[in-house]
């Protein structure tokens, strides 16, 4: 049985951008690390982990992950830390109301990280 998600994972094709990746995740969004080897790294999100490979030189793109999307309760605020950092967000914080049954209130914003992948900053709204 299905438990929820335990990890997404990335790599990066040099040590530099694994550097970007745990300065963006672990300094910028003040995520920790959770386990560290030889290969790469768990970042901890709080109900799941990022993790991250730094020994893949020229990876070939597989498959399609529209976006990922971290909880918070602060959504403006971890888009201030973003954009202090100097990293695009291409969707400004916002609030909508998902029509669902029942309808799901939140704010949400988005950013791209440092390798390109799209995440989205999620609240839900009482």
């Amino acid at each position: 049985m299905i438990k929820g998600i335990h990890h997404i994972s990335m790599k990066c094709n040099t040590q530099e951008e694994f550097f970007q990746v745990m300065v963006f995740y672990c300094e910028v969004l003040g995520l920790p690390i959770y386990r560290e080897w030889e290969a790469g790294i768990m970042i901890d999100t709080g109900n799941g982990y990022i993790e991250v490979f730094n020994n893949e030189a020229n990876v070939m793109q597989r498959g399609t992950l529209r976006h990922f999307a971290l909880a918070t309760d602060d959504v403006d605020g971890m888009v201030k830390r973003v954009k202090d950092a100097g990293y695009e967000v291409f969707i400004e914080p916002n609030d909508r109301v998902i029509p669902s049954i029942p309808e799901l209130p939140i704010r949400m914003a988005f950013c791209y990280g440092p390798l390109g992948e799209e995440i989205e900053f999620f609240c839900v709204r009482e």
